[in-house]
Parts: C-alpha cells; sequence; structure tokens
C-alpha cells in the first residue's frame, strides 16, 4: 500500500498537471506555452497552503479581496524564508483579481504586480490619485462584462472607451490589456465566442488608441482551454491547483 502523499506533494502534482494541461492547450492553438502565464488563485486557503503553491513553482498568485491579499502578504513575508529548500527565496508577484474598493488602494497598490480588476472610471480617478501620492506606476486590466449580467462587476464593452480615453492621458497608469469572465455556467464553445468577443474588443481598441495592450486575463479551471484557443495570455487557476486538499474547506 503506498503511503499518503503529503499536502506539499498533492499540490506540486497538481502544479505539475496544470501546467502540462495549459502547455497541450497552446500546442492545439498553435502557441507558445511561454506565452501564457498562470496565475494561481489562493481565495479560500490559508496563506500557508498558498506557500506550499509558491514553493512548488508557482510565482504568480491571485487574490480576491484586499484584506486577504495584505494578510497574505504579510505572511509572505514573515515566512518566506523556510519555502524555498533551493537556497533562493523569492516573493510571489501578487494579482488582485476581485473588485478594489477605492479606500483600500493606497495599502493595495505597492503589494501587486497587476491589477486585473479596474471596472469603472470612478475607480480609475482613485487609482490616479493613488499613484500620483505614492509617486508609482500602476499596471493594470481593464474588466470588461462580457456576461452582460447586470449583477456582475466590470465595464460593459459598449462604455469602455471612455475609460481608455482618461486612462491614455494618465501616464502613471499603464493599461495593458482586458480582463473578463465567461457567463456562470458557459461551456465550450459558448464560453470560446464569449473570449473571441473579449480578444476582438481588444483589437478594436488597440488600433483606435494605437496601444499594444498585450494581454488577455481570460480562463479559469474550466475554460481556460477555450480561452488560450482565443489569445489568452494570463489565465486563472483555483480549483485544479487544490484538488485532493483540505485547502479550501
Amino acid at each position: 500500500m503506498s503511503p499518503t502523499p503529503s499536502p506539499a506533494d498533492t499540490i506540486a502534482r497538481n502544479w505539475q498537471r496544470v501546467q502540462q494541461e495549459v502547455a497541450e492547450a497552446c500546442h492545439r492553438a498553435g502557441r507558445d506555452p511561454g506565452d501564457v502565464t498562470i496565475v494561481g488563485v489562493t481565495k479560500y486557503v490559508e496563506p500557508s497552503w498558498a506557500g506550499l503553491l509558491l514553493a512548488a513553482g508557482c510565482h504568480d498568485l491571485g487574490e480576491n479581496r484586499p484584506q486577504e491579499l495584505w494578510r497574505k502578504a504579510e505572511w509572505f513575508s514573515e515566512h518566506l524564508a523556510s519555502l524555498d529548500s533551493q537556497g533562493s527565496p523569492s516573493l510571489p508577484r501578487w494579482h488582485l483579481i476581485g473588485h478594489l474598493q477605492r479606500n483600500k488602494i493606497t495599502r493595495t497598490l505597492p503589494l501587486i504586480h497587476l491589477l486585473h480588476s479596474l471596472d469603472s472610471l470612478r475607480l480609475a480617478y482613485g487609482l490616479d490619485s493613488a499613484a500620483e501620492r505614492l509617486q508609482m506606476q500602476v499596471p493594470l486590466l481593464l474588466e470588461v462584462n462580457i456576461s452582460r449580467d447586470a449583477t456582475k462587476t466590470g465595464i460593459p464593452a459598449a462604455q469602455i472607451e471612455p475609460v481608455v480615453d482618461f486612462l491614455r492621458d494618465r501616464p502613471r497608469l499603464q493599461l495593458l490589456g482586458l480582463m473578463a469572465m465567461a457567463t456562470h455556467g458557459a461551456q465550450g464553445e459558448e464560453a470560446r465566442r464569449e473570449f473571441a468577443e473579449v480578444r476582438a474588443l481588444r483589437d478594436r481598441l488597440s488600433r483606435k488608441y494605437e496601444l499594444p495592450l498585450p494581454h488577455l486575463s481570460m480562463g479559469m479551471s474550466g475554460d481556460f482551454a477555450e480561452a488560450i484557443a482565443e489569445g489568452a495570455t494570463i489565465v486563472r487557476i483555483g480549483s485544479l491547483l487544490w484538488h485532493g486538499t483540505d485547502a479550501m474547506r
């Protein structure tokens, strides 16, 4: 009888499997796997579990809630030395993938590698003020509500240009592309059609504003292959990485 694998071993295997599945999706789409970044989503898990994922090799971690990102970032700063057995520790690159309230901007911006969820002109004003005050540049993506569900966050495609107009005149706010989620329950060709809409919107904005907009953050555990087929450069993977563990209890 084989011994029960440790949580670290299970997460390492999950990480390897996700990398392989992403690479296979890239090959089917005729793309280089090196052009797609996997963000390991750590919402609902404790910092120590996120630490095991970092140790397995996933250096881009994503959080939905700013407060939880603060908590985990502090934990990593305190515990990092014990995480890397190779003697070369590095902090994770934090991605905020959920809504950012304006009263949490100042504390959040210095911690993140990329903001995926700029979802209103009002938030853009707050980001610009904070970036000026902090004397920093903010890499960000516009969150598009492609599902047209009024209960979801994100900017409807028809309302996105005024936000781009604002951003291109604000040198501290670096617009790098778009983020979107497929309609809940959409699978296969339905999800792919929605991701294709996001890609087409990015291409149109890029031409109109003469901006490169290199990134599309699209696709999660259930639909990343469809997102990659439509040009995703960032996929946000959560449940597949925690499969077989108690992390998400």
